[in-house]
């Protein structure tokens, strides 16, 4: 089991930056790849962006170019840098971890990203 939490999240002007952290514990090892989500109030959760174990990253199409995935090895946490937000960015940001071997996958439990216009 994996279990993670984020910090980060808060109110924000637009063209304003943010970032947000996802520490990691636990069987760290069987993590495959690590996402950051995120839902907007009526909206389904969308995928923001991506980074495996082997360090490539993918991006969504909205935040390609604004926003950095990245990670710190020695501390187990991974990072969603955000740049030149939207207020369309508003929603809240889930971290995710893609397990190997059949385990389930686990969620954080969210922060929420405000952005004002």
């Amino acid at each position: 089991q994996v279990q993670l939490v984020e910090s980060g999240g808060g109110l924000v002007q637009a063209g304003g930056s943010l970032t947000l952290s996802c520490a990691a514990s636990g069987s760290i090892c069987i993590i495959n790849a690590m996402d950051w989500y995120r839902q907007a109030p009526g909206k389904q959760r969308e995928l923001v962006a991506t980074i495996t174990s082997g360090g490539s990253t993918n991006y969504g199409d909205s935040v390609k170019g604004r926003f950095t995935i990245s990670r710190n090895n020695a501390k187990n946490t991974v990072y969603l840098q955000m740049n030149s937000l939207k207020p369309e960015d508003t929603a809240v940001y889930y971290c995710h971890a893609e397990m190997r071997f059949g385990f389930v996958d686990s969620w954080g439990q969210g922060t929420q990203v405000t952005v004002s216009s």
